[in-house]
């Protein structure tokens, strides 16, 4: 249990991070980002929660859990790949350089798993057995793992678009990425893979799969974006359970971050229909989710921003001096 009251009030959620002092606004479903004229973007990971591509609500917390989380990670692996962090001036924000971001998300997986309609358990059950340039075998059980990582590369969708699956050769012949480029980015993608991996074996934790943004800087060298291991790029599974779990054919144990997904989704086509109300409870169920997947993936306690002061009007204070700029 979380040792602070959960609540979801002005004093614990960002539903929105509109600052009209900073620059060159771009809202995303998650973090609203601004663009400083001296190559510095400002990332503001706000606390809602995206799902059937609209947003569903706001999670107390989620925001700063996710920058931690991703801080963690980021500070973990810079002695592997650059990565775009410049400072953290508040639990929810990143100032980071600005990047050219490549056209190809990096989507590494260790197991056959996954849900969406290119991941590579989809595909098997379908009866695929080439996919993304592999091979795979007949006879497979679901979650089971893979003989090593491998890289699943798919094309980075905007704008509301869909991800399409990629292979080294399309990425190649089709020039989204140069060679030398592609080389960098899939040493990177592996090595972090592997460092998540044993971190997470440390904590009792399995990362089965992950995804990884990279962008280039001005002199075009290679750099690590966006986030990296959050629960929510990230699929984690506890090991302790693992194996008897995929032994009896059930979905291994993890975070389960889909209360307000299947609340939803039992009480209308949320593709189509107006989204009704999602009690409280629904909401603090899932803060306790995120907070707990905090502390069991770092080892660190979640500490929330202390006093009593809306977030935005915190946020705004601690980037005083970009918005004086």
């Amino acid at each position: 249990m979380t040792p602070f009251p959960l609540r979801a009030d002005a004093h614990s959620v960002l539903r929105d991070a509109t600052i009209p002092e900073l620059p060159k606004p771009y809202h995303g479903k998650v973090r609203d980002n601004y663009d400083l004229p001296d190559g510095r973007r400002i990332l503001i990971a706000t606390d809602r929660i995206s799902a059937f591509d609209r947003i569903l609500a706001a999670i107390p917390w989620k925001g700063a859990v996710l920058t931690q989380t991703a801080r963690f990670w980021f500070e973990a692996t810079r002695d592997i790949c650059p990565n775009h962090v410049l400072e953290y001036p508040d639990p929810n924000v990143v100032v980071a350089r600005r990047l050219d971001i490549l056209p190809v998300e990096i989507v590494v997986r260790g197991y056959l798993a996954g849900t969406t309609s290119t991941s590579i358990l989809t595909q098997y059950k379908a009866g695929r057995r080439e996919m993304y340039g592999f091979r795979f075998p007949d006879g497979m059980r679901d979650n089971e793992r893979l003989p090593q990582p491998i890289i699943t590369p798919t094309t980075k969708a905007f704008d509301g678009g869909h991800d399409e699956p990629l292979t080294e050769r399309d990425i190649l012949e089709h020039g989204l990425l140069a060679p030398e480029r592609w080389r960098a980015v899939s040493g990177y993608a592996l090595a972090l893979f592997a460092r998540g991996q044993a971190m997470a074996e440390a904590r009792g934790l399995i990362l089965a799969d992950t995804k990884y943004e990279f962008g280039v800087d001005p002199d075009g060298r290679v750099i690590l974006a966006d986030e990296i291991h959050t629960p929510d790029s990230s699929r984690y599974w506890f090991a302790a359970s693992y194996a008897d779990r995929v032994a009896r054919g059930q979905r291994p144990e993890s975070f389960d971050k889909d209360f307000i997904r299947s609340w939803v989704g039992a009480r209308c086509d949320p593709y189509k229909d107006p989204i009704p109300e999602i009690p409280e409870d629904v909401i603090l169920a899932t803060a306790r989710v995120y907070i707990d997947a905090f502390e069991r993936i770092t080892g660190e306690r979640f500490v929330p921003p202390a006093g009593d002061e809306p977030p935005l009007q915190r946020i705004r204070r601690n980037l005083a001096r970009f918005i004086a700029a």
